[in-house]
């Protein structure tokens, strides 16, 4: 975390959706967001460092998801949370793991935010 600035990843791959919660993250905290539409470009920005994450569960084709990036989030014990309308068909070891349905409202995306950055 560079000063008192949280570097927060979006992995969204709807463009217009990765906007809005862009905005709504950057209307709540001060914070540097990064955006990425693939698994791998999540797990390149993971590994530059992020302190939070709001992951869509699928990620373009049914069988492309985000739960390689949400398993090392786990891992390095990084809080995240799932925003997607595919939450039905997350593994049991997420079950801890905050989740807002799309579509969404951007007070239930304040709501998932870290309260220590608001």
């Amino acid at each position: 975390m560079k000063g008192d600035v949280m570097r927060i990843l979006i992995l969204e791959d709807e463009p217009i959706i990765a906007i809005d919660l862009e905005e709504i993250v950057l209307s709540k905290l001060d914070a540097e967001v990064v955006v990425a539409s693939t698994a791998e470009e999540g797990l390149r920005h993971l590994a530059q460092g992020i302190d939070f994450a709001m992951l869509d569960i699928n990620l373009g084709s049914p069988r492309t998801t985000s739960l390689p990036v949400a398993k090392q989030l786990l891992k390095k014990r990084i809080p995240f949370c799932f925003i997607s309308s595919s939450l039905e068909t997350l593994p049991n070891n997420f079950g801890a793991v905050p989740r807002v349905s799309k579509p969404f409202r951007a007070t239930e995306i304040a709501g998932v935010l870290p309260a220590a950055a608001a």
